[in-house]
């Protein structure tokens, strides 16, 4: 059915947004699944650290479950922060039903939703024991998406109308069922 790859910093909104895509989507008696970066880097990822290849072969597995998922009719949304253009467009060739959606936030939201203290720590003093030294976006590339499908500005719209973005957006690609046609020849 249908891929979507989404990409944002930490705390821009991808889970939240994915998870309530999911709902909206399910409603509607759609097969759906969210593939949460975070919860796969602690089970099939979890050979991975944070290195730009390494983080590559995250998506690509992320991108591997996900594609087999919608080539069997489901649509699958990936929920990672998925640095590298590199790898987005890697996943863009499985074929025209994958899509990039760039969740957007400012850094001074982001700064302000830190549920995870992740950019606080990240802004520590290099010397400091608690400084998280690869926070993408922060002291780690975050390379912006150059030809994204869909841009959703998370500070700039609440929850609910980012959700409804997403949903429309979704919605309008999801090609219909053929009819069933039968030839009978007597």
């Amino acid at each position: 059915m249908l891929l979507i790859q989404l990409t944002g910093l930490s705390g821009s909104g991808k889970t939240t947004i994915a998870n309530g895509v999911k709902k909206l989507l399910e409603e509607k008696n759609y097969r759906v699944e969210v593939i949460d970066g975070d919860i796969y880097r602690r089970i099939l990822c979890t050979d991975l650290g944070f290195s730009k290849e390494d983080r590559n072969e995250n998506i690509r597995r992320l991108g591997f479950v996900a594609n087999l998922l919608a080539t069997n009719g489901v649509i699958a949304i990936i929920a990672a922060i998925n640095p590298y253009e590199e790898i987005r467009r890697e996943l863009k060739e499985y074929g025209p039903h994958v899509y990039t959606v760039w969740i957007n936030c400012d850094i001074e939201t982001l700064i302000k939703r830190d549920t995870k203290q992740l950019y606080k720590k990240a802004m520590l003093p290099d010397d400091h024991p608690g400084k998280i030294k690869n926070l993408t976006g922060v002291n780690d590339p975050y390379e912006l998406p150059q030809n994204a499908d869909l841009v959703i500005n998370t500070h700039l719209k609440s929850a609910e109308e980012s959700n409804e973005t997403l949903y429309s957006f979704i919605l309008k690609k999801i090609k219909p069922n053929p009819p069933v046609q039968f030839n009978y020849h007597f």
